[in-house]
């Protein structure tokens, strides 16, 4: 359920993401999003804290506390610095294209987590397998089909079939997929909402570097855009991305990704809604395809999956 309203979040973020970069650059709108994100966490921080401490509970004393500092320290920073890479893909690519079909091309990364989990010795039930082709076969009807009927021309790549917009977004697939393994690896190891926060200053920080060196941000601009980059920094930011980290604690990654990728559907509900972008039957039948595959994720034949992961750890 928290990954769930993970993906409904980001879902209309890519609204919120879309109107943002009718008034700033995509490095401007990131560093400030992701700076906000990380300055609301630091309450929450401190109040899920003062709640422990109400209930009488005490931290184990550990010789391994060292050790425990530097996992939270190295999961924040790189998970970080891969959100900051990955977050700015697709704000560029989302300039080129539509806001449901970023969405649904952001969501790819249900297809490369389980391939990238094979060489990690992660095992899928067959479950799903047959989730990420259904996934897959949706992509196509959206991304393929869809795109043959209103693709403008001057977006075309000479060497390349699908458009600019496309190709950025499915290199944001790939390191948001790198981002989910890294995630899974260090949220059994360290606090998850610290490291949260601890990305998102990774984030906005590296992203400030680049607007200073790649844009001219303005004040006044940033304030005009405060309703979409504050909705990004505070929910999409701030709110999704820490129930991401806690709602994957101990989930097989591949059943996590699939579940996050209803934000794709989530997003071309939104567009229509908000922005009175239109669906084709083709994008219909696309996103009916990526439902069933998060419902297959979900079937009772992914328990061995998880027992020999929990067996592992």
């Amino acid at each position: 359920m928290l990954l769930l309203l993970t993906a409904t979040i980001w879902g209309v973020a890519f609204v919120a993401q879309s109107v943002g970069m009718e008034y700033v650059g995509p490095l401007t709108f990131n560093c400030v999003r992701s700076l906000i994100g990380g300055l609301v966490l630091i309450p929450c921080i401190w109040f899920l804290g003062r709640m422990e401490r109400q209930r009488g509970e005490k931290k184990k004393e550990s010789q391994d506390g060292k050790k425990e500092r530097k996992d939270l320290l190295a999961g924040g920073v790189l998970c970080g610095i891969l959100l900051c890479v990955a977050s700015n893909f697709q704000q560029m690519g989302i300039v080129y294209t539509s806001v449901g079909k970023a969405g649904f091309i952001t969501a790819c990364y249900i297809i490369i987590v389980p391939v990238l989990g094979i060489f990690l010795r992660r095992r899928c039930g067959l479950n799903v397998w047959l989730g990420v082709l259904f996934a897959l076969t949706g992509l196509y009807f959206l991304c393929v089909k869809g795109a043959a009927s209103d693709m403008e021309v001057e977006r075309l790549v000479s060497w390349l079939p699908i458009g600019k917009g496309e190709v950025l977004l499915m290199i944001c697939a790939l390191l948001f997929s790198l981002h989910i393994l890294v995630i899974d690896y260090f949220t059994v190891r360290a606090d998850g909402v610290k490291m949260s926060c601890i990305q998102f200053f990774v984030c906005g920080i590296l992203s400030g570097l680049g607007m200073l060196l790649a844009e001219e941000p303005q004040v006044a601009e940033i304030l005009r855009a405060w309703q979409p980059i504050l909705y990004a920094g505070v929910m999409s930011c701030g709110v999704a991305y820490t129930l991401q980290i806690v709602g994957q604690k101990g989930m097989n990654p591949t059943v996590a990704s699939l579940i996050l990728s209803l934000e794709s559907v989530i997003s071309v509900l939104a567009g229509m809604v908000l922005l009175s972008q239109k669906l084709t039957r083709w994008e219909i039948l696309g996103c009916v395809l990526m439902f069933v595959a998060i419902i297959l994720a979900q079937l009772p034949g992914n328990k061995k999956a998880r027992s020999e992961k929990a067996r592992r750890e």
